[in-house]
């Protein structure tokens, strides 16, 4: 079961110009003949920050200079995780075509999901360099920390992918519940709010593991350093949902061809 998972893996892993490729094409279809293309993400991303900035930063009684960052950070790499989620759950659905009529890894079809949300968080990230650059950079010291968080961050949202996908494939009622139960998530997890503001509902973050993982990519951008227990949560999710992510694909990964 592992020996054929990892071959799966590995073997996507090595076929990573066909991924990119029909990743970076589908982002480029999607924008044809338009003038701004993808950056129309961009605008959209950069509009919702500002209002809600706004709205919010009013309500919660927040300086601008401090919470615009804080929600341009939260949201940006909130919808790249939720995204990928998403998408990740039509996978092997919406590739049924190849993969019925050619023999190619299986994974390479969530692959090409989480590098295509990386093509897109690249444009969205636009908007966080820009406030940093106008409000200031918080801390130099904190930022190389971002690389190995965010690499850590993005191997939680591909086992996620790859569960949801696997399942999406066999119960096709699944899609349509990880869209509604990430819509959930967003007013659960700390992303217009600030982690301590739940004073007495703080158990709502402390038993959520995406309030973990948002604030490991948050943290380094705003000066901070992501506390042990964030670490050891964040790890450790990583670890146990890799395990379960290869042992359910390696057992049920035949099967795939079947169910879509």
């Amino acid at each position: 079961m592992y020996k054929l998972i990892t071959a799966d893996l590995v073997s996507s892993l090595h076929s990573w110009r066909l991924w990119t490729l029909l990743g970076w094409l589908e982002v480029r279809q999607r924008y044809a003949r338009s003038r701004v293309g993808p950056f129309w993400l961009t605008i959209s991303m950069g509009v919702m920050v500002a209002s809600i900035g706004i709205v919010y930063g009013t309500l919660f009684g927040q300086s601008m200079h401090d919470y615009l960052p804080f929600l341009a950070i939260s949201l940006v790499m909130w919808g790249s995780f939720s995204q990928t989620v998403i998408e990740g759950s039509n996978a092997y659905i919406s590739s049924s075509q190849y993969i019925r009529q050619a023999s190619t890894p299986k994974l390479i079809y969530v692959l090409q999901v989480v590098w295509r949300n990386l093509v897109i968080l690249a444009h969205n990230f636009v908007i966080i360099v820009v406030l940093m650059i106008g409000f200031g950079v918080k801390s130099w010291v904190t930022l190389p920390l971002f690389i190995p968080v965010f690499f850590l961050y993005m191997l939680n949202a591909m086992w996620v992918a790859m569960v949801v996908a696997l399942l999406s494939a066999r119960f096709r009622d699944l899609p349509q519940i990880v869209s509604a139960l990430m819509q959930v998530a967003f007013y659960i997890t700390p992303i217009i709010y600030r982690p301590n503001a739940l004073s007495r509902f703080s158990f709502i973050v402390d038993f959520n593991p995406l309030a973990y993982l948002i604030e490991l990519v948050r943290a380094p951008l705003i000066g901070q350093v992501p506390s042990a227990e964030t670490w050891a949560v964040c790890v450790g999710l990583a670890v146990i949902g890799w395990g379960l992510a290869l042992s359910l694909t390696g057992r049920y990964l035949k099967r795939i061809p079947y169910w879509i």
